[in-house]
């Protein structure tokens, strides 16, 4: 179906996850992205959304133990897609189907590209992200990148 009068879809990705509240700040401090508030809640400049959550959660009758049931983080400008982490019982026992790929390095090559990669790995790993694998770049058909795993063992690309 090429339709070109459709308008485009927003998109949510979602992540299984031990701890959705831990995960979904690695990945909120990762992409630059922010926890939405509450609904209905409107909260001042510099509020933590997350002690906003709590609170809201604590209102409505959710048993402390559920709280942790499920998190989100969003690009704050709203062009980025939506991160929902929900708490899942059982453990990641495969390499990811999907991942992402975080575009550090736009428009750089050769080893100036490969030296911003490695300080956004840097960052990252301060994070709780782990380090993988280094690929150098091989012209024409890759740039290098390096591969890497969020605190929960979910595979990524700083590219």
């Amino acid at each position: 179906m090429n339709d070109h009068t459709a308008s485009s879809r927003h998109l949510q990705i979602t992540f299984d996850a031990h701890d959705p509240r831990a995960l979904s700040c690695f990945w909120r401090d990762a992409l630059g992205y922010v926890h939405p508030a509450p609904p209905g809640a409107d909260l001042p400049e510099g509020a933590d959304p997350l002690a906003a959550w709590d609170e809201f959660l604590a209102r409505a009758g959710v048993p402390e133990e559920q709280r942790n049931a499920s998190s989100a983080v969003e690009d704050p400008h709203g062009h980025g897609p939506r991160l929902f982490f929900q708490r899942v019982p059982e453990d990641k026992v495969a390499k990811n189907r999907v991942h992402l790929d975080i575009r550090a390095a736009p428009g750089l090559r050769g080893e100036e590209r490969m030296a911003a990669l490695e300080a956004e790995c840097a960052r990252l790993v301060a994070l709780g992200a782990a380090r993988v694998r280094r690929h150098e770049p091989a012209p024409p058909l890759s740039a290098g990148f390096i591969v890497m795993t969020d605190p929960e063992g979910n595979e990524f690309c700083l590219d």
